[in-house]
């Protein structure tokens, strides 16, 4: 049996679709991080089957955006004194900024480099994403 042990102050990032962790790690930036980071992966869960946990051991600001456009179903348990004291549940996001990038040759953010790549939610039921500046759907 795996033995990770607990954390006192930080974050336990729960819930995630197996596989998933590593997408993760790199959009919120872990690496850059002098913190604590667990990826447990393949985890198994009776409501899942397997899933992926990601532990952060210290303070830092986590962007719930970017977790809830990853997989919306994550739960985020924030630790204080070796105790969860709040359990988020996540949400699509309205509006992501500058996770995603716009494909389109034509867009003015291929062009203006320094314009912030913005992708408004257009449809929820088919998690449809499109940039703002020229329509172009998230693929």
């Amino acid at each position: 049996m795996l033995s990770i042990s607990g954390i006192d102050e930080g974050y336990v990032i729960d819930h995630i679709q197996a596989g998933r962790s590593m997408d993760i790690y790199k959009y919120l930036k872990l690496e850059k991080l002098d913190c604590q980071v667990a990826i447990i992966k393949n985890a198994t869960s009776n409501k899942m089957g397997k899933k992926d946990i990601i532990k952060i051991q210290g303070p830092m600001e986590l962007d719930l955006d970017i977790l809830g456009f990853i997989d919306n179903h994550i739960t985020v348990n924030v630790i204080h004194g070796g105790k969860i004291v709040e359990k988020k549940n996540l949400t699509l996001p309205e509006t992501v900024t500058n996770v995603i990038r716009c494909k389109n040759p034509r867009c003015i953010t291929s062009i203006e480099q320094e314009i912030p790549h913005i992708f408004k939610l257009t449809d929820a039921a088919t998690r449809t994403y499109r940039c703002i500046y020229c329509e172009e759907k998230f693929k």
